[in-house]
C-alpha cells in the first residue's frame, strides 16, 4: 500500500489494513493459488461496514476466515477479499439454566472454539462443530456439518451485512437450509445493490455472526465427545498435509469418497495434488501444487465417477478467480 492509499484510508476513517497484489496461497489451507487485486483486514465489524461502503459498485466482493475450503485459481481474485478471523472474534455466553443457554460467535471464530466454549459452560450438541476447520462464517454459509451434526440444527438466530454496511439480525425461518446449502426465502427484505455470503436477486449479504442455541448437558461428557471426535478426524483425515476438507458433497445413499475409490483414483496425482491415500475426498498439496493441479483432480474425480456410476458429484469447496 503506498502513501496515497494510507492517507486517503486515515480520511474515510478506516483501521484496518489494505493490500495490493496479496498471494492468497497465504491465507487458503491449499497453500496454492493466485493473487487477489485487493485484501483488507478490517480492525472490527464497525471498520468492515466503513469499508464495505465506500466500495466501487458492483465490486466483486469475497469473505475469507481461515481459507479452509476455498481454492483461488493461478490467474488470481479481481475483487476485494475481506478477511474476518482477525476482526470478527467475539464470542458471547448466555446461560439459561436449567434449560440451556446461547452462545454468539462472530463470523471470525474457529468453529472448534464454539465446540470448546460449549463444553466448558456444560451446554451440549455443539460438540461435532470441533471436526469443522473453518470459521463460524463459512459453517453457517454452507450448513457445515460432520458426526451426525450440521451448523443449522443448532441455530437460533444470525447477523448479515449488506454492501452498504446495514446490518440486519434473520432467523432459520428467512433460509431455505438444505445438505451443505442455505438460500434466503425472502429478497424484499434487503434492496442494497451488490463468499461467506448469500446472493438474491440484486441483494448481496455475508453472515457476521451466529447465535447457537443450545441445550443444559454435562461439560465432562462433551469434552469427551470432542476428543473421540478429534481422534477419528486425525485417523481418517490427511491432516499432516495441505488440504480444504471434503472436496464434494456426498450424493443421496452414497459416499463420494466409495465412488472415487471405486473408480480407481486413489492416489492419482496430477502435478503437486494428489487425491488423499488416506481419504478419497480429500485433494492435498503433496508439494508445490498450483491451483489449476488441483482443479484438474476435481474434475477428474467428477467426469471418471459420472462416466462410470452416471453420479455428478457436486463440488463442497469454493473455486473462485481466473486460470492464469
Amino acid at each position: 500500500m503506498n502513501m496515497s492509499e494510507q492517507e486517503q484510508m486515515l480520511k474515510q476513517g478506516l483501521r484496518g489494513t489494505l493490500c495490493r497484489d496479496e498471494p492468497m496461497a497465504r491465507h487458503v489451507s491449499w497453500r496454492a493459488g493466485g493473487r487477489a487485486r485487493c485484501t483488507y483486514a478490517p480492525a472490527d465489524l464497525d471498520d468492515m461496514a466503513l469499508f464495505l461502503r465506500g466500495l466501487p459498485d458492483g465490486e466483486p466482493v469475497c469473505m475469507v476466515g481461515l481459507g479452509s475450503n476455498l481454492l483461488v485459481r493461478d490467474g488470481g481474485f479481481d475483487g476485494t477479499v475481506i478477511f474476518t478471523h482477525w476482526a470478527l472474534r467475539d464470542v458471547r455466553v448466555v446461560l439459561n439454566a436449567p434449560m440451556g443457554g446461547e452462545i454468539t460467535a462472530q463470523a471470525g471464530v474457529a468453529s472448534p472454539k464454539v465446540a470448546r466454549v460449549a463444553a466448558m459452560n456444560n451446554l451440549a450438541g455443539a460438540e461435532f462443530l470441533a471436526g469443522i476447520p473453518g470459521t463460524v462464517g463459512g459453517a453457517v454459509a454452507m450448513n457445515a456439518g460432520c458426526y451426525g451434526g450440521e451448523t443449522w440444527d443448532i441455530l437460533a438466530q444470525v447477523e448479515t451485512i449488506d454492501r452498504a454496511g446495514v446490518l440486519r439480525v434473520r432467523t432459520p425461518g428467512h433460509y431455505t437450509v438444505g445438505y451443505r446449502s442455505v438460500e434466503r426465502r425472502c429478497r424484499q427484505l434487503s434492496n442494497t445493490p451488490g463468499s461467506t455470503s448469500r446472493k438474491h436477486g440484486d441483494a448481496e449479504e455475508w453472515f457476521v455472526s451466529a447465535t447457537f442455541r443450545l441445550p443444559r448437558g454435562d461439560g465432562v461428557e462433551a469434552r469427551a465427545k470432542i476428543k473421540t471426535l478429534l481422534s477419528q478426524r486425525i485417523a481418517a483425515q490427511p491432516l499432516g498435509v495441505p488440504n480444504a476438507g471434503s472436496v464434494f458433497r456426498n450424493p443421496p445413499g452414497d459416499h463420494a469418497a466409495r465412488l472415487i475409490e471405486a473408480c480407481g483414483l486413489k492416489g492419482r496425482e496430477i502435478g503437486g495434488a494428489a487425491i488423499s491415500t488416506k481419504h478419497s475426498n480429500f485433494i492435498v498439496n503433496a508439494g508445490g501444487a498450483s491451483a489449476a493441479d488441483i482443479e484438474a483432480l476435481i474434475e477428474l474425480a467428477q467426469n471418471t465417477v459420472q462416466q462410470r456410476f452416471g453420479v455428478l458429484l457436486e463440488r463442497e469447496v469454493r473455486v473462485i478467480g481466473e486460470q492464469a
